[in-house]
């Protein structure tokens, strides 16, 4: 009887000693260090396989800002990285390197779409990480405004619109906005054409609440600039009042609710607020940093620079990104310099998108 007890004993040290180290231990792992330990042996490489463990992973990666430069003169392309804004020190990491006709259009859950040509000829679908990808061809024609994961049914679907100088190149499509799930073998389903639904193709939006949120600028004929919201679920656009903010501003996701940025050129503020009530749409004002101008421009080695401003959350509190032709400057809210990274290829840009890598499979990569 004690043989058996001691017996049963080891079975459970060991079973929450496996435990620990996959749910504790490698699932905070990066991907690709991950993907290093299944060569460990079987056991790991099949445990570290499964969908339960792969969704637990996903859950614990960063989503990192993507940072986008285009490189122009004998070998012109679009290079697409990942900026560690939450290491100690700041790092840039390489996701993938494209012919420059490529543009990235969406990413979510380590997922990118890619359209290739100004018409938006070819749509693909991309994981980085795992080097899988897939063509969208009944996407030929229509702009990609946004991807996103549709809760009720565990799918991904593309929010489209079409255009009226493209309608041709769809048989009975028509202006306004569409739906494609992915992975499906059905053509977009037309949703509707919301109000100023083109303005809404011009800036990429931020998910909260299962819903899509924009900022465009202000519309002919419009007193004041609104936020406009598509929810994910119910497949409906409606308006939200937005704080008076000056004309240079955007929307951003901070801790599962939203942030507008405004960055003045001729003082060199940037102001930040954050939606503190979502329902009674009350925000609360959060602070106002003046850029290190004379420092960046010193390692610039210019007295007169046009950059790009913008802001993510990070601990709490925000960081500042001010990209520059080869350079990424970052400030924290003091308006203290704390990072410069210089980039390989020019024209640097943060497209307001997040790269959160993940190994878990799709089968929409397996028709």
């Amino acid at each position: 009887m004690a043989t058996a007890s001691r017996t049963g004993a080891t079975r459970l040290h060991r079973s929450l000693s496996k435990e620990i180290m996959f749910f504790e231990i490698l699932v905070r792992l990066p991907t690709k260090y991950l993907l290093r330990c299944r060569a460990v042996c079987r056991a790991w490489r099949r445990t570290t396989s499964k969908r339960r463990f792969l969704l637990a992973h996903h859950a614990r990666q960063p989503a990192l800002p993507i940072i986008c430069s285009v490189q122009h003169g004998d070998g012109r392309y679009l290079s697409i990285q990942a900026f560690d804004h939450q290491a100690a020190d700041a790092q840039i990491q390489p996701v993938a390197r494209l012919d420059d006709t490529f543009s990235l259009a969406a990413s979510c859950d380590g997922l990118l779409i890619l359209s290739l040509g100004a018409m938006c000829n070819h749509v693909s679908v991309c994981n980085t990480v795992t080097r899988q990808h897939a063509p969208l061809r009944q996407l030929q024609g229509f702009t990609v405004m946004t991807l996103y994961p549709h809760r009720p049914t565990g799918e991904y679907r593309i929010l489209l619109h079409m255009e009226s100088i493209r309608v041709h190149m769809q048989p009975k499509s028509k202006i306004g906005c569409y739906v494609f799930v992915l992975g499906s073998d059905q053509p977009p389903r037309y949703i509707g054409e919301p109000e100023a639904s083109f303005a809404l193709c011009m800036g990429n939006p931020c998910l909260v609440r299962d819903s899509l949120h924009w900022f465009p600028p202000l519309q002919r004929g419009s007193e004041s600039r609104v936020i406009f919201a598509y929810d994910t679920a119910a497949e409906s656009f409606r308006q939200k009042g937005a704080p008076v903010v000056h004309a240079n501003s955007y929307i951003f996701e901070v801790d599962d609710t939203l942030g507008i940025y405004s960055y003045d050129d001729d003082t060199e503020i940037v102001e930040i607020l954050v939606l503190q009530n979502y329902e009674n749409e009350v925000w609360n004002y959060k602070c106002q940093v003046k850029l290190p101008s004379a420092e960046i421009m010193g390692q610039l080695g210019s007295s007169t620079c046009f950059w790009n401003v913008s802001v993510v959350s990070r601990d709490g509190d925000f960081l500042l990104q001010v990209t520059y032709d080869r350079w990424l400057f970052c400030v924290d809210t003091e308006g203290k310099l704390v990072d410069s990274l210089h980039l390989d290829c020019k024209h640097t840009y943060a497209c307001n998108l997040q790269l959160k890598q993940s190994l878990v499979p799709h089968n929409f990569f397996r028709h």
